[in-house]
């Protein structure tokens, strides 16, 4: 059976064309949506801002580098705290929204870092980063 011809006793030859028109018409139609549709995209009211001249405000987080040092001792920027003065601390520093940047040794105990970030959550410390060293 040849496609393409009724003729049952024709050449039997497939039809090697491909019929574009109904391609054409969609994509036609499409194209008038299209211009349609394209000026309700831009829906803003026209309004006259106010010209001001201003600074950009670089709003940098206040990053606190804690360290925990092999013998469990914790410093706050550099400088030592004991682990009670810890929570108070994050409170009074917690208002401004502060990163904070945990450094442990790798021979301190775990439930020492723990005790730091419980005591950070409790204060209301959120975001908490973990400072490490590439591999080499």
């Amino acid at each position: 059976m040849a496609f393409g011809s009724f003729n049952e006793g024709g050449a039997g030859q497939p039809m090697a064309e491909i019929n574009t028109t109904p391609l054409v018409d969609v994509m036609l139609v499409m194209l008038v949506i299209f211009i349609i549709t394209a000026p309700l995209f831009h829906q803003a009211v026209p309004i006259d801002l106010p010209k001001v001249s201003a600074t950009k405000l670089d709003d940098k987080p206040e990053v606190i580098q804690l360290a925990v040092d092999a013998d469990g001792r914790v410093f706050w920027n550099g400088e030592a705290v004991h682990r009670e003065a810890l929570e108070p601390r994050f409170a009074a520093a917690s208002a401004r929204q502060p990163e904070l940047h945990l450094r442990a040794d790798r021979a301190v105990r775990y439930e020492r870092v723990a005790e730091v970030m419980a005591a950070a959550q409790r204060a209301g410390v959120v975001k908490i980063a973990f400072v490490t060293e590439p591999a080499r």
